[in-house]
């Protein structure tokens, strides 16, 4: 072989490289602009991880959960405690109370990454309550603003919600006995705010070892994972919120989830997520029980 003949064979070899190549892109190209949402017939994704309160689906505990915090807002109760395992709901419930409270009567300051020291805290909560303070603002001075804006309102005839979500991740013990001070915040019949920690088991735990802040929590609920029944019924409000009514699922798919999943709803989702993707890119009518097996064992393993 001369040097010509080699030259144009590797000139070959590089094109037919640079095809694959670009084949390869087409079909990742493809795959983004045609994912699963269109082949199942639906609007949107059904199973994203985003505390979306159009996907609540209200089994009796998330029911239960939500009634109960409402409650504890409107009838102020001063303070409120939800706890779950991880996934389980609780943050979609927290947003859920920002539709579920009127703007025009409520003010609420959501926290929801409370890992600070106290004061720093305090400046967030500030902050959540658009209260305008410099960064340097001493505690005595934190205490004074959040209490004039308890009284504004209160003379607006608004309330005040505080919502502190993975509570358990606060390490300062002191931060706790902050939020046991603003509830002094109150007058003769009434509280001027309500208080809401919102996290995983060990949070319990935590407020078991603050005897004066415990005794302020009026309303307390655990959220448990949901049972067989309420993981299929879950599965189908998703579909049907994202635009289908139709049997997607087969029902020992249904069953496999749920025992896959533990009925923890971030896990469910993780899970039917996949196996949509998957059932997609084999062109299948439905998902079966083989589908979501692999789905399982590529997420255990």
């Amino acid at each position: 072989m001369d040097s010509s003949e080699a030259e144009y064979n590797k000139i070959n070899k590089l094109t037919y490289r640079a095809y694959l190549i670009y084949i390869h892109h087409e079909k990742i190209r493809y795959l983004e602009d045609n994912m699963y949402e269109d082949y199942w017939k639906l609007k949107e994704k059904p199973f994203e991880n985003t505390p979306d309160p159009r996907f609540l689906y209200y089994s009796h505990e998330h029911l239960e959960a939500a009634t109960r915090l409402t409650y504890a807002v409107e009838e102020r109760k001063g303070a409120a405690l939800l706890t779950g395992e991880y996934g389980c709901g609780k943050t979609v419930i927290s947003r859920l109370l920002f539709q579920l409270l009127p703007q025009d009567k409520y003010e609420i300051g959501l926290v929801t990454n409370p890992l600070m020291s106290p004061v720093e805290l305090l400046r967030e909560i500030c902050s959540q309550l658009d209260i305008k303070i410099s960064s340097d603002s001493a505690k005595p001075e934190l205490l004074t603003k959040l209490n004039e804006r308890f009284y504004e309102n209160l003379n607006k005839n608004k309330e005040t919600v505080i919502i502190v979500d993975e509570a358990q991740a606060i390490k300062d013990l002191e931060t706790f006995e902050e939020f046991r001070l603003l509830l002094n915040f109150q007058l003769n019949d009434r509280f001027l705010m309500t208080l809401i920690l919102i996290g995983q088991p060990e949070l319990r735990s935590i407020i078991d070892r603050l005897k004066q802040l415990k005794q302020r929590l009026a309303i307390s609920y655990h959220l448990n994972p949901l049972s067989k029944e309420d993981t299929k019924n879950y599965i189908s409000h998703r579909l049907k919120v994202a635009g289908t009514e139709a049997k997607i699922f087969s029902d020992k798919a249904y069953s496999l989830v749920w025992v896959h999943s533990d009925g923890v709803p971030r896990l469910i989702n993780t899970i039917c997520d996949m196996s949509l993707l998957l059932g997609f890119t084999q062109r299948l009518k439905e998902i079966n029980e083989d589908i979501v097996k692999k789905v399982a064992y590529d997420l255990e393993t």
